[in-house]
């Protein structure tokens, strides 16, 4: 199962978040791989500081369980000074509609 959705940077944070990412925990590399993620990709548009994800899940009951890890909650808190967040400092996503799948 593919899952896409997007995100929103606070403008100047891209560089920020990219370093993040690139040492990315490996409590949350376990935990991701644990909850059945894998192939997981964000992009950036540069114009918008939106920014475009995709994961292929197992399972999405498997995966909404995730969400209340502690290892993604310090991830959250750490992330939040740098894009949208909701009240709990989860991410704002937007959920994307697939359109078209060529295998």
């Amino acid at each position: 199962m593919l899952k896409a959705f997007k995100m929103k940077l606070y403008e100047g944070q891209a560089a920020e978040y990219k370093k993040r990412h690139g040492e990315l925990w490996p409590e949350m590399i376990d935990m991701i791989h644990e909850h059945g993620g894998k192939n997981y990709s964000i992009f950036l548009d540069e114009e918008t500081d939106v920014l475009f994800a995709y994961i292929e899940i197992d399972d999405e009951e498997k995966w909404s369980k995730s969400a209340d890890t502690e290892i993604n909650r310090k991830w959250w808190d750490y992330m939040a000074p740098l894009m949208e967040t909701n009240p709990d400092n989860s991410p704002v996503c937007v959920g994307l509609k697939e359109m078209f799948h060529l295998d």
